[in-house]
Order: structure tokens, then C-alpha cells, then sequence
């Protein structure tokens, strides 16, 4: 990875949020493949993503959006299928059918019945409008179902990771959810034994751990 002081037009730029969880799964896929990248923050917390200019790249608003060459991605489950497809190395998918399906269902639990749900634009309206005791009752619900789900899903498929003994597709979206969820609300994950056990295990992974909040550039020092 690096920072955005120089365009570098033959690079992969990848227009990303330390905190953002989207972002932080197409880092993931882009370390496990071993691709360079360049880093284009964009600001969340001072509205970045609503300028002119980053519309251009992403008219929803939303990070991380991907540039590699002419071709311009930004969402993150398209962003990470594309990179599978156009660069092997690290295969995120396994061959055996039965297991790519538990690998696109856990995926989609995660970017479809969780993630929506806590994005920052959702729990700014609960704080505005409910309360700001209120979101930590709706985190709790959210992602408490999303998760009871894919401990149920995951239970006779996983190894020393989701769904087997290597890191795929599942784990690409879980380890951003579990570990997001614990350094922004300090959730309880006791009742969820598997998705914890995989917590820690990903706590060993390089591809994992480079990519971070903490680690990115964008990362407030203070």
C-alpha cells in the first residue's frame, strides 16, 4: 500500500476510510492477493464522501470504490468478485461448490443483514432522533441476529477459519464485523462462541492485521 501524495495511474487506487468495514474487507482481499495499492482517503466524518468530486467516482456516496486502469468498482462485494476473477493468486473462493455457497451466504449476511444497519449514516439518525442510549440497544439487536444466523450457518463447515482450514470469502466480510463491532461498542460476543473463536484466530493473520483501522493512513494520531 501506498499513500496518495503521487497518482500513480498503472496502480490499483482504492478509495477508502480507516473505519469504514466495507473498506476494511476489500483491504483484506487486496493484502491475501498480495496487490499494491494506492491509498485515496476519504473523510466520512467531515462528509468527504458527498462532494462533487468523489461522486464523480461513486454517485451513491458511498466508500470504498476501486480504480484499476479504466475500470472504476465501488462496492465492495463487486470490487472483491472482480479482483477474484481478474487476480488468482489466493484464491477467495474454494472449489468444492457446496462450500463457495456457505462462503456467498455468510458474505451476504454480513454486507446485506448487518452492515446496512450500523453504517454511520443509520446510527447518526438513531443518536438525532431516538436517542444516543438507543444505538447501543439496536447494535445489540442487529448484530446480534445477523450473527446468531451465521454461527448456525457456519457450525458444520467451519475449521481453523470459517469454512475450512483456509482464509476465504466468509472470513473477508466476518473478521471486519466481529472486530469492528468490539473496538467501536465493545459488543459481548460470549453467546457466539464459533464467530469469537474466529476473532481470535484472525488476530494471526498478516493479511488481516495490515489492514487494520489503526494501520491505515488515514488513522487520527490524536
Amino acid at each position: 500500500m501506498t499513500t496518495n501524495d503521487e497518482d500513480s495511474p498503472n496502480k490499483l487506487q482504492l478509495y477508502s476510510f480507516f473505519m469504514s468495514s466495507c473498506s476494511f474487507r476489500v483491504r483484506i482481499a487486496l493484502n491475501l492477493k498480495g496487490l499494491d495499492y494506492e491509498y485515496k482517503p476519504i473523510n466520512l466524518f467531515k462528509n468527504e464522501q458527498q462532494s462533487l468530486e468523489f461522486l464523480k467516482v461513486n454517485p451513491m456516496g458511498h466508500v470504498p470504490a476501486l480504480m484499476d486502469g479504466d475500470i472504476l468498482l465501488s462496492d465492495s462485494y463487486a470490487i472483491i468478485l472482480y479482483l477474484e476473477e481478474k487476480y488468482p493468486k489466493h484464491p477467495l473462493l474454494p472449489q468444492d461448490l457446496a462450500k463457495k455457497a456457505i462462503n456467498y451466504q455468510a458474505a451476504n449476511i454480513v454486507c446485506s443483514s448487518i452492515q446496512p444497519l450500523l453504517s454511520l449514516p443509520v446510527m447518526n439518525y438513531i443518536g438525532e432522533n431516538v436517542g444516543p442510549e438507543a444505538k447501543l440497544s439496536w447494535v445489540q439487536k442487529q448484530a446480534g441476529k445477523g450473527f446468531t444466523a451465521l454461527e448456525k450457518l457456519l457450525k458444520d463447515h467451519a475449521g481453523k477459519y470459517a469454512t475450512g482450514d483456509e482464509i476465504y470469502l466468509a472470513d473477508v466480510f466476518l473478521a471486519p464485523q466481529v472486530i469492528g463491532l468490539s473496538q467501536r461498542f465493545n459488543f459481548d460476543m460470549s453467546e457466539f462462541p464459533l464467530l469469537s473463536r474466529l476473532s481470535e484466530e484472525y488476530k494471526y493473520v498478516k493479511a488481516i492485521q495490515d489492514a487494520m483501522p489503526e494501520k491505515q493512513p488515514d488513522f487520527p494520531i490524536n
